[in-house]
């Protein structure tokens, strides 16, 4: 479905990422995890048409898509949670949902897909009028994902869905990554948690540097030496 070919993309002088080349097929998961300032961000930020890239190529579905805006890219059906949730402070919890909304033609299924997310995240439901600024960070991070899902994405990009959560909250939003998964969407998710990507995904890229150093099958990575020393706290 989405397809890297030798990427680069720079913040100024500063080159973020060089060269990176990775494949997300249809109905998969696959992980990114890398150190601060490896180029995960970015490479999310390039795929979103947040930032365009400075060479290569971003496809979807066999189509570039690396000259697009990002509200055009939201239309074909990627849509990002981005790091540190994003919210808006005054604004309540359906407001958010019903935003999440806003590339869709029409009503259609639209409060349909709202009871969805509830059903992922009861307690956005006993939340819904309260404002996103007095929620919890785990409360947050779960209106992230619901806002992602109402714009009907096939393919969700996570940046670091578990960035300041209790462990608790962790695991169940890992476990909710996987449903979301499970029901048809492909999942590209970007860990600094390097144990949660890997156990959650299939396929693996690690970045250092702004380039993919290793990839591969995710159990394979897990029992990687480089890997356990470097990211796995040995």
């Amino acid at each position: 479905m989405i397809e890297l070919k030798d990427v680069h993309a720079h913040y100024g002088s500063i080159h973020a990422i060089k060269g990176i080349s990775l494949t997300v097929p249809d109905a998969s998961l696959v992980g990114i995890i890398g150190a601060n300032g490896a180029g995960k961000t970015t490479t999310l930020r390039t795929i979103s048409g947040i930032m365009h890239p400075t060479s290569g190529e971003i496809l979807m579905d066999g189509e570039p898509i690396h000259h697009l805006g990002s509200s055009e890219i939201v239309k074909l059906g990627i849509a990002q949670c981005p790091e540190e949730r994003k919210i808006w402070p005054q604004m309540d919890v359906l407001e958010h949902l019903e935003l999440g909304a806003f590339s869709r033609k029409g009503n259609d299924g639209i409060q349909k897909d709202i009871q969805r997310v509830y059903e992922y995240f009861p307690r956005l439901e006993e939340r819904k009028k309260q404002k996103a600024g007095t929620l919890s960070g785990g409360e947050q991070q779960m209106l992230a994902i619901g806002r992602a899902l109402m714009s009907e994405p096939k393919i969700i990009m996570f940046d670091e869905p578990s960035l300041g959560l209790a462990p608790l909250l962790v695991e169940q939003i890992g476990k909710i990554i996987q449903e979301i998964h499970a029901a048809g969407t492909t999942v590209l998710l970007v860990e600094q948690n390097a144990f949660l990507a890997l156990t959650l995904s299939e396929v693996c890229y690690v970045l250092e540097t702004g380039q993919v150093a290793l990839s591969g099958p995710s159990k394979e990575l897990l029992q990687n030496e480089d890997v356990k020393r470097a990211y796995l706290g040995g």
